[in-house]
């Protein structure tokens, strides 16, 4: 099997397994990830998903040997075009190129050990990028530094990746799915239904004016605001003061 599924408490991996091919993706794999990720959508004890890749590569992309990959609605490698409802962190080591980088765009963090290397390599063999890459990377890196390495294709390391805010958390190499699983932990240990509801007002007021994105925050707030009212009880009883748990 390309893909796994596997649960670690509340925390859901997706793990791409093509060593072979540096886990590039192919039909059967693409999908296999789109079977995963509905999985993970419909799996009620799932509350937060990593994707990784298996024998020292994240993907390096559309596999150009089989070269067999089908537009669905939601793209060619699986999905990465639409969205899901909960949290999603990459854990990337070695290559996350091309459709790799798309797919880990997709993911709302990316946590890297410092071995991993991002580029749009497609640019060289005259791939367009198809499943997200030109519209998220300028949404998370700037329009300059996404042109950049649009129009490149060059290899970015590590460092220059957390420098510049391609990845959220930098991990010695090896440690990327630890690294990765711990934060997820740390998202799920919190109300899930405002978790959700804050994701999904940055998503929803992204190229909206100002005043239009106020405006889905406080639509998504008002129906959360039982969650608030528990939660500020739980604190008016005594938690988390002074900075302990919840």
């Amino acid at each position: 099997m390309a893909v796994h599924y596997e649960r670690t408490g509340p925390v859901a991996v997706v793990t791409i397994d093509r060593p072979e091919r540096r886990n590039a993706v192919d039909l059967a794999t693409a999908q296999r990830l789109q079977e995963a990720w509905r999985r993970f959508e419909d799996d009620g004890d799932a509350l937060v998903g990593v994707l990784t890749g298996a024998g020292g590569t994240f993907s390096a992309g559309a596999d150009l040997v089989a070269f067999d990959l089908v537009e669905t609605a939601g793209g060619y490698l699986g999905g990465f075009r639409g969205q899901v409802g909960k949290p999603t962190i990459a854990a990337v080591t070695g290559y996350c190129v091309a459709g790799g980088l798309e797919m880990a765009l997709w993911c709302d963090l990316r946590v890297a050990g410092e071995d991993a290397v991002f580029g749009c390599f497609e640019r060289r063999w005259g791939v367009p990028l198809v499943d997200g890459g030109t519209q998220r990377l300028p949404r998370i890196v700037g329009l300059s530094r996404a042109l950049d390495m649009i129009l490149t294709g060059r290899p970015v390391d590590a460092a220059e990746a957390h420098r510049i805010g391609l990845v959220d958390r930098l991990v010695p190499a090896g440690d990327h799915l630890d690294a990765a699983l711990a934060l997820a932990g740390e998202i799920a240990a919190f109300p899930q239904d405002t978790v959700r509801s804050d994701r999904e007002a940055v998503y929803g007021g992204l190229g909206l004016p100002l005043q239009e994105g106020i405006a889905v925050e406080a639509k998504l707030g008002r129906e959360v605001l039982a969650v608030a009212a528990r939660g500020a009880a739980r604190f008016a009883a005594g938690e988390g003061r002074h900075g302990t748990g919840v």
